[in-house]
Parts: C-alpha cells; structure tokens; sequence
C-alpha cells in the first residue's frame, strides 16, 4: 500500500505542476517548497558553475530585457562562430549592485523600484532558496508586463567567498550588501564569517571608489567583527551615521529582508554599519 506523498516528492510535484501551468508562473511562489537549512558551509564542495572570468559571464538569461540588440552592438557584433562557442550578446549596462546571501530575494524586490535603472543581483549559495527567489523573479516580470518592474534584478547559485571576482570586473559594483549573514558564532567557525580581512580586499576590488558596503545584523558580537575588520582595512572609511540614516537603502534594508522581519517580530535589536571604498593611493 503507497503511503501519502513525503515532503520531497510534494514539492516535486508542486514545482512540476507550477512548470506545466502558465498561469501559475504569474502567482507567487510558495515559500514552504522552497525551505533549506539555514546555513551552508562555504568551505564545502557545492559543485558550482561559474565564469572563468567576467568577459565570459552571460547575463542575458538574468536580465533579458537589458541585451543588446544587434544595432546596439555593432561595435562588437555576435558572429554565427561566437553563438557555437558560447559567447553571448552583452547587457546594455552592467550589474552595479550585489546582494551577498539573498535570502528569499526581499530586498531585491524592494530595490527594484527604488532603483529601476540600476541591475542588482542577488548572490546565494543555497540550491532551493536561489531558485525560489528566480521564480519569484518570473512571477513579479509576468504580473508587471506594461511597466517593465523588476527587470532589473536576477539571482544566481554562487559562493561570493570563493569566486567573486569571477563575476564582476574591478570597480564594476556600486553598492554591496550584507544582510544578516551568518553569525558563526564559534571562534574556530569565524573563518567563514563573509567579513575577514583577506575577503574585504576582493570586495575593495570589485567595489569603486565611493561605493557602499551595507552591513546589518541583530548580533551585536559580529556587528562589532564586521566594523573592526572594515575600519582596519586601508580602502574603506565608515559612513558617519547622519549620512547613513539618510540613506534610502538603510532604511528599505531595515525592514525588507526576510531576516530583519523576523527580528522585528521578535523585537530584536538590528546593528548597521556602511562603508565607503577610498579612492586607491597614487603609486
């Protein structure tokens, strides 16, 4: 006698019904087919796929309605040779901010919008997460298709601590985001803390001069880690407070990460901190 469907084979079935049913690519994902353990391990073996370098990254499937057509791109024109080996049409402007450890995509979704000519991407190494907040993605482009909302973000599978620079070019980013990473709260585990002094020089790589490092967590333990680490390295200053809580991003990255509701909930504390990147000392 077959028992009732397990828990994995619901959510298989749901994502095989939601694939087959265009209708139900314009609702919302469900979030509870979707759930994964907290924490990965960034040290751990995830079988990624990433580019070589970031000439080699193909964007059009993230941001489709951001490709160059080809009068666009009769500079450097796509030939029938650069389709068979891979090479892909360019995006009309490149991806300027980077959310670390997504989550469930909120903050995404709530700075689309607020900045609809930008591209963000959203980095998170969790397989069921990355592929709710795509999903997420699909539904919010189909239930806005006069408007082009959200045309300006995607998400991918990646471990930022390992090939960032795979990505992004040097001084390509504006805007970083840390948003309640894991706190890893053993000493032997703070190696894989994603603030660390040799992190923060691949961050002051790809971050330009005058760009924002976001940082907010409700572990007073770690905020202090984080500023520490940040401060001691030569590229970044901190951000006075006065300027940060006049920044609009602070204010949306208080309140629309799945994270910071959570806490909120819980009337937890939330410790934020910016960073500038310095402009390079002449050599």
């Amino acid at each position: 006698m077959v028992g009732p469907p397990n828990k994995r084979q619901k959510r298989e079935q749901y994502k095989s019904e939601r694939g087959e049913d265009a209708k139900k690519t314009q609702e919302l994902p469900k979030k509870k087919f979707y759930r994964q353990r907290a924490h990965a391990n960034p040290f751990s073996d995830h079988h990624l796929v990433y580019p070589i370098s970031p000439d080699h990254m193909d964007w059009s499937s993230y941001y489709p309605a951001f490709v160059t057509t080809p009068e666009e791109d009769q500079a450097n024109p796509v030939t029938d040779i650069d389709i068979d080996i891979g090479r892909a049409r360019p995006l009309k402007k490149n991806v300027e901010v980077a959310d670390i450890g997504c989550g469930f995509g909120g903050l995404l979704v709530a700075l689309a919008p607020v900045l609809p000519d930008t591209l963000l991407l959203g980095m998170e190494i969790r397989t069921q997460v990355t592929e709710y907040v795509q999903e997420r993605i699909k539904a919010l482009r189909a239930q806005n298709p006069d408007t082009g909302l959200y045309q300006n973000i995607g998400c991918l599978r990646a471990n930022a601590m390992k090939f960032l620079p795979n990505f992004f070019k040097k001084h390509q980013l504006s805007k970083i985001f840390f948003c309640f990473p894991d706190p890893h709260f053993k000493a032997r585990k703070h190696k894989a803390r994603i603030v660390s002094t040799t992190l923060n020089s691949e961050y002051a790589y790809v971050l330009r001069p005058g760009g924002i490092i976001y940082t907010i967590t409700d572990v007073e333990d770690l905020h202090n880690w984080m500023v520490s680490h940040f401060d001691a390295h030569p590229s970044f200053e901190r951000v006075p407070e006065e300027e940060q809580e006049a920044d609009d991003c602070v204010k949306i990255m208080r309140v629309e990460t799945e994270e910071g509701k959570k806490v909120e909930r819980n009337k937890g504390p939330k410790f934020v901190a910016l960073f500038r990147r310095l402009e390079d000392p002449p050599w």
